[in-house]
């Protein structure tokens, strides 16, 4: 990775914790502004006290916000954190852009 992936890495990713922070306050109707929650808080227990109704909004806010439909196979653990959840995101939207460019196939003319 050149300096400037590495670069474009830091930005996704500093935006991606951002959006998840407005998200998680919009959605779900916390009383923080995003600059008061940690990028290692934990969503569930003694960080943000989410419970099960606030699980099933996280998995309307992936779908509405970020375009990411949470599949049966997915490993559940990206509810961890704040930062689980943001890497669960931008891997997921890296690995459909790929899956997209590799649906393309070239016509052949005879």
């Amino acid at each position: 990775m050149d300096r400037t992936e590495l670069e474009a890495a830091i930005t996704e990713r500093k935006e991606t914790l951002l959006n998840v922070k407005r998200g998680l306050i919009e959605r779900l109707n916390l009383y923080h502004t995003p600059e008061q929650i940690d990028d290692d808080t934990p969503l569930f227990g003694s960080g943000l006290k989410l419970d099960s109704v606030d699980a099933t909004e996280l998995l309307v806010l992936l779908d509405k916000k970020f375009g990411i439909r949470v599949g049966e196979g997915d490993d559940p653990s990206y509810m961890r954190s704040v930062n689980t959840l943001a890497s669960f995101i931008i891997e997921k939207k890296h690995s459909d852009a790929l899956a997209n460019s590799n649906d393309f196939v070239p016509s052949v003319e005879q």
